[in-house]
């Protein structure tokens, strides 16, 4: 597939901004953040592989996404990337850090935590199974999913029979099965670039682990957005918007 085919270009000039977005969503759900960011560079976002118009094929493994991530800086081929990244995002914007030091300028994670070693999809099955599957219309997306419901109408597309969510559920199943088996505390360990850590103050991640994150980088910052559910950005808005102009203007300064 060309890689044009998975990159969503918001425009701006400067350093490149990559995005990276969460398990089920897709590079277009980041259209409100990439309005402000734009004047600090040239931002774009990648659609995952499994999600969006990326390829549906596996492996489904930390290391191949973190692979399409550098290959897409390299595609961009305008220098050293900031890269910004909500949930299994953040995790693949730590493992390109971690990866390739000289692609990458500075790191963003949002509400992800690197040890959920345990943890099953099982639970998620049965609420997924519960989705009223096709949603009539995308005002029902917004009904169903409350809050979350703007997110999720980026997340779907329309087929004959109503809208359906973009990404196959299998296929996400086993992308966070990989979470529940292994810990990503050495890919943390070995980011050297700046790094901001935004936590959800309801966010569904491990208590306390972002906080050490943010502590055991080279250079590392956390800030926790009380009240915030697992997608900060969405829900308050203001907070990451001030959280992360600060860091990239501490960041784009030196």
């Amino acid at each position: 597939m060309d890689r044009r085919d998975t990159v969503v270009d918001f425009g701006g000039d400067g350093p490149p901004i990559l995005l990276l977005h969460g398990l089920m969503g897709r590079a277009r759900t980041w259209w409100t953040p990439a309005q402000w960011l734009k004047p600090y560079g040239h931002v774009v976002a990648l659609d995952a592989a499994g999600h969006g118009r990326a390829a549906r094929t596996g492996p489904w493994t930390t290391e191949r996404f973190v692979g399409d991530v550098l290959d897409t800086i390299r595609w961009l081929d305008e220098g050293p990337a900031i890269v910004i990244g909500h949930s299994m995002g953040g995790l693949h914007a730590w493992g390109a850090a971690a990866a390739a030091p000289d692609l990458v300028r500075a790191v963003v994670s949002e509400d992800m935590a690197p040890d959920q070693v345990g943890k099953t999809v099982d639970r998620w099955r049965s609420y997924f199974d519960s989705w009223p599957v096709p949603f009539e219309s995308l005002a029902h997306v917004r009904a169903f999913f409350g809050e979350l419901g703007d997110y999720f109408t980026e997340c779907v597309v329309e087929r004959e029979d109503g809208f359906h969510l973009a990404a196959e559920l299998e296929n996400l199943y086993e992308i966070a099965a990989e979470w529940g088996v292994r810990d990503y505390w050495s890919i943390v360990d070995a980011v050297k670039c700046p790094l901001l850590v935004v936590e959800g103050g309801r966010g569904s991640m491990p208590p306390g682990q972002q906080a050490r994150v943010a502590a055991r980088a080279a250079d590392g910052r956390h800030v926790l957005v009380p009240g915030a559910h697992h997608v900060v950005h969405l829900a308050a808005p203001r907070a990451y918007r001030g959280a992360v102009e600060a860091f990239l203007s501490e960041v784009l300064s030196r």
